[in-house]
């Protein structure tokens, strides 16, 4: 079964985190009483939650166990829940839905995004941030790679192993006419690498781990060996030997009316 390194997502966490911070400080909500991080992780983004509603009831949820041992580690006032996202109804309509960096592993945003919109209560928000990077080297190398032999048979259909996204235009027609406010913008992170072999590393936490989670080790190795070439090939040498990851990212939020 698929399960998540919180060891190696945490090698990078500044990086990570950046967005998770820039997602937050666009919440209008002044008090939110009840707060949900959906897909948490390992902490890092319910930690900035509760620093900025210190007074809040607040709950993460992720579907990976060793995710919430290292978030309950981090943070144990915390109420950590194992939960699947594309299932999970709050008991309690929340103040405030924070998904940062998760729903681009949900499928049916249609529906999803809608859902989870409607399940909060009056005057609650909707907080979304999604990596948007399915057409970066990065991703279309994994893909690339994935579909030719030896790895093509034990991973599978490569195009099924991440939802791709609607159009930023979409997300703000599903639900500008359910919400009083309404805000949608998109930004390009440019991380400094130290080599190809860091920015390996860097998704072997995240987007790469379903490719190789169900590879045999000698598999494994060498589909990384591969792909690592690539990228190498891919990500141009800087003037200070370094490389440049770009990273876009699409953030959403919205507000029910009160």
């Amino acid at each position: 079964m698929l399960d998540w390194n919180p060891a190696l997502y945490r090698r990078y966490e500044d990086e990570r985190t950046r967005p998770a911070h820039e997602l937050l400080a666009r919440v209008p909500h002044p008090a939110p009483v009840h707060v949900v991080d959906l897909g948490c992780g390992p902490g890092n983004s319910t930690e900035l939650l509760v620093r900025r509603f210190p007074e809040a009831r607040v709950t993460g949820i992720d579907n990976s166990e060793a995710m919430l041992v290292s978030a309950r580690e981090r943070l144990p006032g915390v109420d950590f829940v194992l939960g699947d996202i594309a299932r999970w109804v709050p008991d309690v309509a929340p103040d405030l839905i924070y998904a940062n960096a998760s729903l681009q592993w949900v499928a049916e945003h249609e529906t999803l995004i809608p859902r989870l919109f409607d399940s909060l209560a009056p005057g609650g928000v909707l907080a979304i941030q999604m990596p948007d990077n399915r057409q970066e080297p990065t991703h279309r190398l994994m893909r690339e790679v994935a579909a030719e032999a030896p790895w093509r048979e034990p991973i599978g259909d490569a195009d099924a192993l991440r939802t791709e996204l609607f159009g930023i235009g979409r997300y703000y027609d599903l639900l500008a006419p359910r919400a009083e406010r309404m805000d949608a913008w998109h930004t390009v992170y440019q991380h400094v690498m130290e080599s190809p072999a860091a920015i390996v590393e860097w998704v072997r936490a995240t987007g790469l781990n379903p490719f190789i989670d169900p590879l045999s080790d000698p598999l494994r190795e060498s589909f990384l060996a591969e792909y690592q070439r690539r990228v190498d090939a891919a990500y141009a040498v800087r003037s200070d030997g370094r490389r440049l990851l770009a990273f876009p990212r699409m953030f959403i939020v919205a507000q029910r009316p009160s």
